[in-house]
């Protein structure tokens, strides 16, 4: 596939408007487009106010940066949203039972069908973890698929996130501004609701509590500080939910459960939801010189005096190595095909694969197969020959770093510009939550867009932005 003769989710690929749109395309033909400038520059305002922003890090200025958002829905149909949300739900069943697999008997690597390197290998796969079976059996408490669209039923998953999957806040604070600009579209459209999230998300964590529990299980949220390109929402959601945003200096390691200091004295914690990663969240057990996480609370995990979510270990499920096997995980878990499909993907490891990504380089899109936020990847169609050249010595050094993918026809959605509507790619990060009492997938998620016409990075650290994502009611 090519960029080119992209399908339009507003118009589809024959400029006919698609059944979703309707309704808001009445509406928007009724639009002052003056109203509608002015309507964008006070979401702005609003985004400003509210402190909703992001650090970039490697930048001399280090600066905040509010994300830009675009007021142009993106809408999706119900009975599109109900396959998507099936195929959502099988794989991040199939995650789960992956990682308490690889944590165990391993029966995927002994059945030949994940070669024992790609865990042995891994620096994701945490042999601290070997017997643990964490609360509940919930590896991935709160997990994020990245999709992208390609035509009217085309879906693939481009990523698996697994860790700390981030920007849920985003999603929450554009449906509120969406809201509050615009309250007539919303009478006009029966858009399922997002604002329920962190209740769902609180309900969630408190159902893995550990058995040391006693009462009204008492979460918190862990943060590295004001310095995290995410601390506002660390900031947000512990807020919404209720509960104590703590840094790792606010915990200690009190009669064998991990407390939190308060005005009354230390008070245990029973679920932490921790934004800090594996590597710095226990200087006694992973790097030493971690200011960020709490000294033994890998012990007290692994006694089951409480449960972190996500689970330490969790980040080999998607690795981008593992994510090449996904359809293998999915099939060998739950005996069914993937619902939703990969990219097809050339791992670089292998020197047959290695071979075609550099003899195709400038028509590939590469990336680090531990790399995040569109960083250390590279677009072929757009790069130069020199960057091309440097690229080629970086995968002959380090194959095993990167895999490739080829370069999809990222659907488009409209967004506003001082010349009307006009056409951006866009993807999308359904959030799921994972708990004893089931799995619960937020309605739509977060539509992340290239503002830039014609790019296909829609990162915010990258230049992208956010649109309010509409699933409609069946």
């Amino acid at each position: 596939m090519t960029k080119e003769n992209c399908f339009d989710e507003m118009w589809g690929r024959e400029a006919q408007l698609r059944p979703p749109y309707v309704a808001f395309d009445d509406w928007l033909k009724g639009e002052d487009p003056s109203r509608l400038r002015r309507k964008q520059r006070e979401a702005e305002e609003v985004f400003r106010l509210t402190g909703i922003t992001f650090n970039v890090y490697g930048r001399a200025e280090a600066a905040e940066r509010l994300i830009p958002f675009d007021i142009i829905p993106r809408i999706i149909a119900g009975r599109e949203w109900a396959r998507l949300a099936r195929g959502i739900e099988q794989r991040v069943r199939a995650i789960n039972a992956f990682l308490h697999d690889i944590y165990h008997r391993q029966e995927i690597v002994r059945a030949g069908r994940l070669p024992v390197e790609m865990i042995a290998r891994n620096a994701a796969f945490l042999p601290q973890m070997i017997g643990v079976t964490p609360p509940g059996g919930v590896y991935t408490h709160i997990v994020g698929i990245d999709l992208v669209r390609t035509g009217d039923d085309d879906f693939y998953v481009l990523e698996d996130n697994a860790r700390t999957p981030s920007g849920v806040s985003y999603m929450l604070e554009n449906r509120e501004t969406m809201l509050q600009m615009f309250p007539e579209l919303f009478s006009r459209n029966r858009v399922r609701p997002v604002s329920n999230y962190p209740r769902m998300l609180h309900r969630s964590l408190a159902a893995c509590a550990p058995a040391a529990t006693t009462g009204t299980p008492v979460v918190a949220v862990l943060t590295p500080g004001i310095y995290n390109s995410a601390y506002y929402e660390h900031s947000f959601l512990a807020d919404k939910m209720g509960v104590e945003l703590v840094e790792g200096h606010d915990l200690r390691v009190v009669n064998g459960r991990v407390a939190m200091r308060t005005t009354q004295g230390y008070q245990p914690i029973d679920v932490l939801y921790r934004r800090v990663d594996d590597d710095y969240l226990d200087p006694m057990n992973f790097n030493p010189e971690s200011a960020l996480g709490v000294p033994g609370i890998l012990d007290v995990y692994r006694a089951g005096g409480i449960t972190i979510a996500n689970a330490p270990g969790t980040g080999i499920a998607d690795d981008k190595a593992i994510y090449s096997y996904m359809p293998d995980i999915v099939e060998f878990y739950t005996g069914e095909k993937a619902i939703l499909q990969n990219v097809p993907t050339w791992r670089c490891s292998d020197p047959k694969a290695l071979a075609h990504v550099i003899d195709n380089l400038a028509d590939l899109v590469v990336k680090e197969v531990h790399g995040s936020g569109g960083y250390g990847m590279l677009i072929g169609p757009t790069s130069s020959k020199k960057e091309l050249a440097a690229f080629r010595d970086k995968l002959k050094a380090k194959p095993g770093n990167y895999i490739a993918q080829p370069t999809l026809a990222l659907s488009t959605v409209p967004i506003l510009t001082n010349a009307g509507l006009a056409p951006r790619h866009v993807d999308l990060r359904p959030y799921v939550l994972v708990s004893p009492e089931g799995v619960t997938i937020t309605p739509g998620g977060l539509t992340r867009v290239a503002l830039k016409k014609g790019s296909l990075v829609v990162n915010s650290s990258q230049g992208g932005g956010t649109k309010d994502t509409w699933v409609l009611e069946e």
